[in-house]
């Protein structure tokens, strides 16, 4: 028999093997064993810690494809937000986690700004958590809700009171986070919007409840070498002398506190507030936050969502995609590419923007229309965006490094460029042309080293093994069968690709006035593309002081740390992770 078992924490109550079904149990309290049909109450006591009120009752669940649930993950999951079908009477203490990766963008810098121009985004390993729960145990009745945020990283902790009228939020605090207070308001404008009448009472009496948020980003997305680490109060990696490899970093606590760069942020060395690796954090957390706050609301169901990823139906993810997408570019004060935010959502993929008047017509309305219209009709416009799947041809491997400069500001960068095509539109079109050419040269030659390993996978294998304990120059001397030659004319077709990307960067970098790839990180990338087993070296994104990525082949990227390392470079832990946006079993800090 299929069962759950372990004591509740709270009352001390064992599970009671005659009742059927689990109503409105708080799932991250017990252990998971089996699971049938029959589900036993976590405990015949009323617990505080898992009820909000009395349950002398039993509620009939039914599953309709029970035969998916394969994986005790997913198994988990599923038990954690089974409430949501329970009887509208049991209002559940609940807390959602939702996580969102942060992202590499390796082709397409500058050009996703404009339709039709695509861009190849990676997410990664590095995730940004929003931990949500309910702030008060009973429903209050008031025309205003309680909000907490925290952000223990920063020592930051923020509270609001947001009117269940007009969404407006109230803080008198100075340390606000506009990413967070937009996916707040919109998110909850969105349940307003989508939900029924007759739901609206029951998301009033949650909402009523108060919100409590923490939010934790992964210590990848922040740099760590140079920055001082609270509470000891000493430079944590170089000051003490430790070695600039992965495993310094990996000795740091999780979601370790965050301090901010000496230097003063300004335009000519376009550093940000916070010493960051340029992964995409803002969209990271918006994301985050979003996911966990309408999954909470019953806007949406994530965990089925997850689970479907290969279904054609996106619909949930769609959403979340739509409201992140709008919070993340009001919040920042223009509408951006979002390739950040997609990619927080979706995952790995190319990718292709929307129309940016989607979210300018939403800008305009805010003032003059209530916010759950506005938003219903962001919901209900036509979203052009395109994504279209995409993965690194096997045995290839995406790596970053930190050089420690402490970050660039993307929105500064973005508009430097901005206002030299207006200044200059002839030679910045040739310079676009150009580059868009060289980015469709990449995704060429990785769609050739995809096909090739698919029809020969014994060639491809030992091409890229035997590739990768060489330098490039040396490739075409180690093969003489036809299919190898063909397999390395590919990866050098690849490798000369890149070089022209860097090359037309540099020179739009240049006329814009702005440090896209900076002589520093041109040393550095020409070391790296001269490393053993390397295939190729490039800024991400916008460029600027932030990591640099490099593709390596096989089990070379050990070289590369090491090369890394004698350059003053940190390689991180960050990895290709094709998971979007999810929800998690615990909160983070549990792990």
């Amino acid at each position: 028999m299929w069962k759950l078992y372990r004591v509740c924490d709270e009352c001390g109550s064992s599970p009671s093997s005659d009742v059927k079904l689990i109503v409105n149990s708080y799932i991250n309290t017990m252990e998971v064993g089996v699971v049938s049909l029959s589900i036993t109450l976590a405990c015949s006591a009323v617990c505080p810690s898992l009820f909000t009120c009395k349950i002398n009752a039993r509620a009939q669940i039914s599953f309709v494809n029970w035969t998916d649930l394969i994986d005790f993950d997913y198994i988990f999951r599923l038990l954690q937000f089974i409430t949501s079908n329970a009887d509208s009477e049991f209002v559940k203490k609940m807390t959602v986690v939702a996580s969102a990766p942060g992202k590499v963008l390796m082709t397409g810098g500058y050009l996703v700004l404009e339709r039709p121009n695509a861009g190849i985004v990676l997410s990664t390993n590095a995730r940004f958590y929003a931990v949500l729960k309910r702030l008060y145990d009973e429903a209050v009745e008031a025309e205003w809700m309680d909000v907490k945020v925290n952000s223990p990283q920063m020592s930051r902790e923020t509270t609001y009171k947001m009117s269940l009228k007009d969404f407006t939020l109230d803080c008198s605090s100075e340390s606000r986070n506009p990413f967070v207070e937009y996916a707040l308001q919109y998110s909850i404008a969105a349940a307003y919007a989508t939900l029924d009448k007759n739901k609206r009472n029951e998301l009033h009496k949650l909402l009523s409840q108060g919100v409590d948020i923490t939010i934790l980003g992964c210590n990848d997305f922040y740099s760590y070498r140079n920055q001082a680490y609270y509470p000891f109060l000493c430079m944590f990696i170089e000051a003490r002398g430790l070695p600039l490899i992965p495993e310094s970093l990996a000795a740091l606590p999780p979601f370790t506190s965050i301090t901010f760069n000496a230097e003063e942020s300004n335009v000519e060395n376009c550093k940000p507030e916070v010493a960051k690796t340029g992964l995409g954090s803002s969209a990271a957390m918006t994301t985050a936050v979003v996911a966990a706050l309408l999954n909470y609301l019953g806007v949406i169901d994530l965990l089925h969502s997850n689970k479907d990823q290969k279904s054609e139906d996106s619909s949930d993810l769609d959403l979340v995609h739509m409201i992140a997408q709008t919070a993340h570019c009001i919040a920042q004060g223009k509408v951006g590419s979002g390739f950040d935010v997609s990619s927080a959502v979706y995952g790995s993929h190319q990718y292709v923007r929307f129309s940016p008047k989607i979210i300018s017509s939403a800008q305009e309305a805010i003032c003059t229309t209530p916010l759950d219209e506005v938003i219903g009709e962001v919901l209900k416009a036509k979203w052009d965006h395109e994504r279209t799947k995409f993965s690194l041809p096997p045995l290839m491997n995406l790596i970053l490094g930190e050089p420690g400069s402490g970050g660039s500001s993307t929105p500064s960068m973005v508009g430097a460029v901005k206002k030299w095509q207006k200044s200059d539109p002839e030679k910045s079109k040739e310079t676009w042309d150009k580059l868009s050419e060289a980015n469709s040269a990449l995704q060429t030659h990785f769609s050739l080293l995809s096909k090739l390993a698919t029809e020969n996978w014994d060639s491809y294998k030992s091409v890229i093994n035997g590739c990768s304990i060489h330098k490039s120059e040396k490739w075409k001397g180690q093969f003489s069968e036809e299919s190898n030659i063909e397999l390395v004319k590919a990866l050098l077709g690849a490798r000369e690709a890149m070089l022209k990307i860097r090359c037309h960067m540099r020179q739009m970098g240049e006329a814009a006035g702005i440090p896209i790839e900076p002589e520093p990180q041109t040393r550095l990338l020409d070391v790296t593309m001269d490393t053993e087993g390397v295939l190729l070296a490039g800024v991400p994104g916008a460029g600027g002081f932030d990591a640099v990525f490099a593709i390596t082949l096989g089990d070379s990227s050990t070289n590369l740390t090491k090369t890394w390392s004698s350059h003053n470079v940190l390689a991180l832990l960050v990895r290709e992770d094709p998971r979007g946006v999810s929800l998690e079993r615990d909160d983070p800090r549990a792990k």
